[in-house]
């Protein structure tokens, strides 16, 4: 079956040149021009979205959160399509929990190798996801549900930072290296620099609040999850 691919943008010329190549590659491809219609779209469940930006509306910002608040979508890959380029927008995205960010103008070659990169990565982590409950101290981490509670609250995290933190807290006391972590839970087909990891780390740490000290910092090396006795 071909993947199916949510193309947003809300530049005609860029749609059609997009949708021509992904096509050619044999990807089902559902086009939306502004983020409402991309939200609307969700009902042809596609099986990754490229979103642009700055559009019309919603931005993809705003668009990105409203698909990840509807059921089913909690963990589709996203990429962002934009003609940003500061490093602060790249954060801000992948800070979010988008699986890739691509600067325009890109080869469409390029674009079809993070696709497909991206949907591999995706059906890897379905097929090595793990199951039941994680339990450690005020912890508690539902994988099936994608829940998480602390100290018996509810507690929301994006994809990453869930990922992140149930990789640490699923071997409590052991140091985990930051580029260990960027290949076990990104992968080894999507470039993402070392600093994402601290920008998620200290986004995790904000939601914990007074049980911030549960994620350890080992200067110079990487993070552990605090070992409860």
């Amino acid at each position: 079956m071909k993947s199916r691919i949510l193309l947003v943008d809300d530049e005609k010329d860029i749609i059609e040149f997009l949708q021509y190549n992904l096509e050619q590659e044999n990807f089902n491809v559902i086009t939306a021009g502004d983020g409402e219609e991309a939200i609307r779209k969700l009902v042809e469940k596609p099986d990754i979205i490229i979103l642009d930006v700055m559009m019309p509306k919603i931005d993809g910002y705003k668009a990105f959160e409203r698909i990840r608040e509807t059921p089913g979508f909690e963990s589709i890959p996203i990429i962002f399509l934009t003609a940003k380029s500061s490093e602060i927008d790249e954060i801000h995205g992948l800070n979010l929990g988008a699986s890739d960010f691509i600067q325009k103008p890109i080869s469409p070659k390029v674009l079809v190798a993070r696709v497909k990169s991206n949907l591999r990565k995706s059906e890897k982590g379905k097929s090595k996801k793990l199951s039941g409950k994680l339990v450690v101290g005020p912890l508690e981490i539902d994988h099936d549900r994608y829940e998480i509670t602390l100290a018996g609250k509810p507690l929301i995290l994006p994809k990453k930072e869930f990922e992140i933190l149930a990789y640490l807290a699923s071997h409590p006391g052991k140091v985990f290296p930051r580029e260990q972590i960027l290949t076990d839970v990104w992968g080894t087909d999507v470039f993402v620099v070392e600093r994402t990891i601290d920008v998620h780390v200290r986004k995790i740490r904000e939601k914990f609040e007074q049980h911030s000290n549960l994620i350890e910092t080992v200067k110079g090396v990487g993070y552990r999850f605090k070992s409860i006795e």
